[in-house]
């Protein structure tokens, strides 16, 4: 997080809206100021639902003791989110379906701005302005290297698939508020949503099509304990559950990698086994692809690394940086000719980057 986020005074409200619970907060300074109030969601029932945000965000501007800048959350599911409205199909929230102006009715209630946006955008923007990106970015000064970052691809890993993509600091919601990622191509069958191979269900479908127990009541870190040989079950199942995933995921990264050309981060809850998945993913995105004359080429132009490896991260700082004069007179220049990026696991985790994100997003569009 700058300076200009952690010393502003500006109060933001903040939610995170699930189908069972919401829990509302308050930020300054990008950090939390208030403990955190949780409500039953009602989000079978309009009415109720939308009470229980008002009920929320007023308890909270009590506990501050001011009116708050503005608020600013993701919700999940389809919308316009520019312009605040919710709709279409949300199976956490059946009373949403046909359409619900969430922002402006929270911008009336309460007299500010409200911003609503999509949770893996959130993700992406909180770990570019105060996660992985200025963490990279201040590692690689230290290091005495000159290169820098400023675009950045993030993914969650969960019940979905979910991605957020910044560019150039800013970002990038599309002109119909809709990049997405989950319906990208499965890389064993173009013809399955690539999330059928990377979200929760996926890694308990293949550990239970491999072990044999189809019908097994197994959630991914209890696939991970039999991994780690801490509980009974299939251990090969369980490695081979994580490593499928991260071919899968690695796979449709590649693509996004290639256009967006930035650093990639992993967030959810399934990252902690991302020593089983880890290998696999970075393998997708190292793989080699061939025209028809027969020419090879990598999947990814740029060279990836795993910048949570502190070998991979030094060669990744270091790069092929060398001293190149320039013609017909006594000046050098320093030319780094390696194309390269990296991914890394969240340090900050997908809730806080997300709440991160949200506060982040409501300073700057106040600033403008």
């Amino acid at each position: 997080m700058t300076d200009n986020f952690k010393n502003d005074p500006r109060i933001v409200l903040t939610l995170d809206a699930g189908g069972t619970n919401m829990v509302f907060g308050a930020m300054k300074g990008g950090e939390f100021i208030v403990e955190p109030l949780t409500l039953p969601s009602h989000s079978d029932t309009l009415d109720l639902c939308l009470g229980t945000m008002e009920t929320g965000f007023r308890t909270i501007i009590e506990k501050i003791g001011e009116k708050p800048a503005a608020i600013s959350f993701a919700f999940p599911g389809p919308a316009d989110y520019p312009n605040g409205i919710i709709g279409g199909y949300l199976p956490n929230f059946p009373s949403f379906r046909d359409g619900v102006a969430l922002g402006p009715f929270l911008s009336k209630t309460f007299g500010v701005p409200v911003f609503i946006n999509n949770d893996g955008d959130l993700f992406a923007y909180g770990e570019a302005l105060g996660g992985i990106l200025p963490e990279i970015n201040s590692k690689l000064e230290a290091s005495g290297s000159a290169k820098r970052y400023h675009n950045l691809i993030g993914y969650t890993f969960g019940t979905g698939f979910g991605i957020g993509v910044v560019v150039n600091d800013e970002l990038n919601r599309g002109d119909n508020s809709c990049v997405e990622t989950f319906c990208l191509p499965h890389r064993n069958d173009r013809d399955i949503i690539v999330e059928d191979g990377v979200a929760i269900r996926a890694v308990k479908r293949v550990y239970g099509e491999i072990s044999g127990d189809k019908d097994h009541k197994l959630e991914p870190k209890d696939i991970f304990d039999i991994a780690e040989g801490t509980i009974p079950g299939d251990r090969d199942a369980a490695k081979k559950a994580f490593e499928t995933m991260g071919a899968v995921a690695g796979d449709a990264m590649a693509t996004a990698a290639s256009l967006v050309d930035g650093l990639i981060v992993i967030g959810g809850g399934i990252t902690a086994s991302h020593k089983y998945f880890m290998p696999a993913l970075l393998a997708s995105l190292r793989a080699k692809i061939h025209t028809l004359g027969g020419e090879e080429t990598g999947r990814v132009q740029s060279k990836v690394y795993n910048l949570d490896d502190r070998a991979e991260f030094d060669a990744f700082a270091k790069g092929e940086s060398r001293r190149l004069k320039v013609y017909g007179f006594d000046d050098e220049v320093v030319y780094d000719p390696q194309k390269r990026i990296g991914i890394a696991i969240s340090k900050l985790g997908a809730s806080k980057a997300i709440s991160v994100g949200a506060y982040t997003f409501a300073i700057n569009h106040l600033k403008k």
